[in-house]
């Protein structure tokens, strides 16, 4: 018997490391893969690109924001020039009630050019968006009323009431130009 291992037909007979030829261990692949300059300039330019687009992304964003807080700014402006604006036409609003109660107290009504100024004034200001209230009979509100005198107490009311109206307010959306100055009630036994 020779000293051979014997091995099965079709497979080929096991060697030890010690037995590859030196050719075998220059045909192991480096792990390192060299790559061509124009597949370099391929991955240099998709990251420039991936760069740029989230610069333009973060750009896009801030421009949007921008718009918004340039919106709700103009907004505000507007609202803060329409009250300045309209504050003080609420003393000839006031004087233009207070001719109208003269002169229903006397028998008479307005002079009739004068009743068209005061209704097209009135239209105006209520286009701006200022609005009248306060009403005899309102539930009075620190908010909206201005107490100017207690005036004792009614059985008829069920809450603190608006009897007599001074001086009507006026606001522009939920903003109070002017509270209403009025003479209030207390339910009675309170």
């Amino acid at each position: 018997m020779s000293d051979e291992p014997v091995v099965p037909d079709g497979e080929e007979p096991a060697t030890s490391p010690d037995s590859f030829p030196d050719e075998a261990a220059e045909m192991v692949p480096d792990t390192e893969v060299e790559t061509t300059p124009e597949q370099d300039q391929l991955t240099l330019a998709q990251m420039e690109i991936a760069e740029r687009t989230a610069d333009l992304q973060r750009l896009q964003a801030e421009f949007v924001n921008y718009k918004r807080r340039v919106d709700r700014d103009r907004d505000l402006i507007r609202e803060n020039a329409t009250y300045a604006a309209l504050a003080p036409i609420t003393e000839v609003l006031d004087t233009i009630d207070r001719a109208r109660d003269s002169a229903e107290q006397t028998g008479g009504s307005l002079d009739s050019g004068l009743k068209a100024v005061a209704e097209q004034l009135e239209r105006t200001v209520a286009t701006l968006g200022l609005i009248r209230f306060g009403a005899p009979g309102d539930a009075f509100d620190p908010s909206l009323h201005e107490a100017l005198s207690h005036i004792g107490e009614d059985p008829e009311v069920e809450v603190t009431t608006c009897k007599v109206v001074a001086k009507a307010g006026y606001r522009i959306g939920d903003r109070v130009v002017r509270a209403a100055q009025v003479l209030v009630v207390d339910p009675a036994g309170s």
